[in-house]
């Protein structure tokens, strides 16, 4: 991200409210740091959580300068999980979701990262979190069959298939399955899907797990890239619905679900939630969080 969008990004970021010199006082004392001590940092973040934080990791800085770095997907999370639910994560990276759905709400987890070199940051946050006893990471990738696909391995949170059409240089080879075919029969409470386009052929590995009712939301990325393996988002919504699942967005800070229509949901992720009415209540009784220096 260009220096001025991530200055703007943190100084714009509700939970920068009223803290935006410290938040971009933050971002500098990393820049720097970062660059006369090289090495990790361990953050601590959410509820007693902790997270490795490196160079360059950007879905991990940013949790570092504005606490939650993706507000309302994050904010989501830490208030509809309990430690009864289980959260599977697709597409986990270094486990910025894991952390928080596993060790900041003690949910149990399912996690799929597939990039190896990923998949050892990932397990290093498991680790640090005591999680090995509560979350399941499998250096795979998902799709509508069993087999193998190639990946990228050096783009960061952007890692993904490679299309037919595409030159990459850094890539790996990586097993893939679907995800009916892992979970057996188990049905997670949450889902988080963040696979670059891909989500098509993951959903429809999925179809069991979409169509139990205990299932009752999906964080799952739209942004349009999907286009570079023939799937559209609007498609992905369509199928969506034919499940029963209709799409929302979140306000943290009243704990509303606002309904928006199809058109709304190709600019980041998007809430799928099947029973709104039984969500919003949820929502409405779960526990305040600590983010930074607010309470959600």
């Amino acid at each position: 991200m260009p220096l001025l969008s991530t200055l703007a990004f943190i100084a714009n970021h509700p939970l920068s409210r009223g803290r935006k010199v410290r938040a971009l006082a933050d971002y500098f004392k990393w820049q720097i740091g970062c660059r006369l001590v090289p090495g990790q940092v361990v953050y601590d973040w959410i509820n007693g959580s902790r997270i490795i934080v490196r160079r360059g990791e950007t879905g991990v800085t940013g949790n570092l300068y504005c606490s939650l770095h993706d507000f309302a997907d994050m904010a989501y999370l830490l208030h509809t999980l309990s430690p009864e639910d289980l959260f599977v994560d697709v597409g986990a990276n270094v486990g910025s979701y894991t952390v928080l759905a596993c060790a900041a709400k003690r949910a149990k987890g399912i996690c799929f990262e597939p990039v190896p070199s990923t998949f050892e940051r990932l397990m290093d946050n498991i680790r640090i979190n005591n999680l090995c006893d509560r979350v399941i990471a499998k250096n795979i990738g998902l799709s509508d069959r069993e087999g193998d696909l190639v990946f990228t391995a050096g783009e960061d949170t952007t890692n993904h298939i490679v299309a037919g059409d595409e030159l990459a240089s850094n890539v790996v080879r990586v097993k893939v399955m679907p995800l009916d075919v892992i979970l057996g029969g188990a049905t997670p409470s949450l889902l988080k899907i963040d696979v670059e386009g891909y989500e098509m052929a993951v959903l429809e590995g999925a179809r069991q797990t979409l169509e139990n009712l205990r299932l009752r939301s999906i964080i799952m990325e739209l942004n349009g890239s999907g286009r570079r393996y023939g799937f559209k988002d609007d498609e992905i919504v369509a199928y969506m619905e034919n499940l029963g699942f209709s799409t929302f967005r979140y306000e943290p800070f009243s704990r509303e679900l606002i309904s928006i229509a199809c058109h709304d949901c190709v600019s980041g992720n998007t809430l799928f939630i099947r029973d709104a009415h039984e969500m919003q209540a949820r929502l409405k009784q779960s526990p305040k969080i600590l983010a930074g220096d607010i309470w959600l």
